[in-house]
């Protein structure tokens, strides 16, 4: 049976790169980890092994370390814009370029020396972005991992619909936690178009989604999850599109009454397996969903 080649890519994945910015003594620090996909006319590289339109991933790598020194680290988006620009517009085989980026953030530790180049990991989320470019359109989609927050309380679940199998007793005040995973897609398509701050449309984005988990009195964890996306679409021109992955971070009440105590909602079991999972796509009015269901894929 005849075949024929589909849809391939190839690149260099994850380039630790670490950008130090000296101010005099005050130093700067950009942490990322870069992956290089590249994609377009490499038919023959599968079908006969030549190599003669084939970029290596040494080079790919290569260039994201000068590119760290030729242009500095503005941000992890406008990173990604310059290097996703450079594949597609300086090798002719090359037709689009995939940049993912993660951020590992530092802050300062203030002494009272006048060093300022000593560093602690800060928070607990990756900051994420992934920047695609096929020679004419743009599609920046920046992001989050690994944010946990909690509600000890204003958070409900019951009315569900129960059958011969269903155990779960209702709640009407539980702890609700969950592991964000987010991406939001800018409608900034090409250089015609003001771009963004990227730093400051993180920042902002995050806190409407802390702000909207904090002041959504919860009866389901979709619903909580719809708040945290409409905010983010309502107060950022800038975004057209809004995903969540968020595990449901269980916590159980521990019967105490063998030991002749009352558990008033104050002893929890925190289980880490299994969880529900909730996942949705918040969309603009008028928008099309482009952000991949299965956000592992992204």
């Amino acid at each position: 049976m005849p075949t024929i080649l589909g849809q391939n890519q190839y690149g260099k994945a994850e380039n630790r790169v670490v950008k130090i910015t000296r101010d005099g003594a005050t130093h700067h620090i950009k942490d990322l980890n870069v992956s290089v996909s590249l994609s377009g006319d490499m038919d023959e590289v599968h079908y006969s092994g030549s190599n003669a339109n084939v970029l290596p991933t040494d080079t790919t790598k290569n260039t994201v370390y000068a590119f760290a020194k030729e242009h500095g680290i503005e941000s992890a988006e406008q990173f990604g814009i310059h290097l996703a620009r450079h594949f597609v517009t300086s090798q002719e085989p090359i037709r689009t370029a995939r940049i993912r980026i993660e951020e590992y953030a530092w802050e300062r530790i203030e002494t009272s020396g006048e060093a300022r180049h000593s560093f602690v990991r800060k928070g607990q989320e990756t900051r994420l972005a992934q920047i695609t470019f096929d020679g004419e359109r743009w599609e920046v989609v920046s992001g989050l991992k690994d944010l946990v927050v909690m509600n000890s309380t204003d958070s409900e679940f019951w009315g569900y619909v129960k059958d011969k199998y269903t155990t779960l007793p209702e709640a009407y005040d539980r702890i609700l936690a969950t592991q964000v995973s987010g991406r939001w897609r800018f409608n900034w398509t090409g250089d015609e178009q003001p771009m963004p701050d990227w730093d400051e449309s993180y920042e902002q984005v995050k806190r409407h989604m802390l702000e909207a988990f904090a002041e959504t009195y919860s009866l389901s964890l979709q619903q909580t999850l719809y708040q945290m996306g409409a905010r983010i679409i309502d107060n950022r021109s800038e975004i057209d599109e809004v995903r969540f992955s968020l595990p449901n971070k269980h916590h159980f009440l521990v019967d105490l009454e063998p030991f002749g105590l009352k558990n008033d909602n104050e002893v929890y079991f925190a289980a880490d397996r299994p969880y529900g999972l909730i996942e949705a796509t918040v969309l603009r009015d008028g928008c099309e969903a482009r952000i991949p269901v299965d956000l592992t894929n992204l």
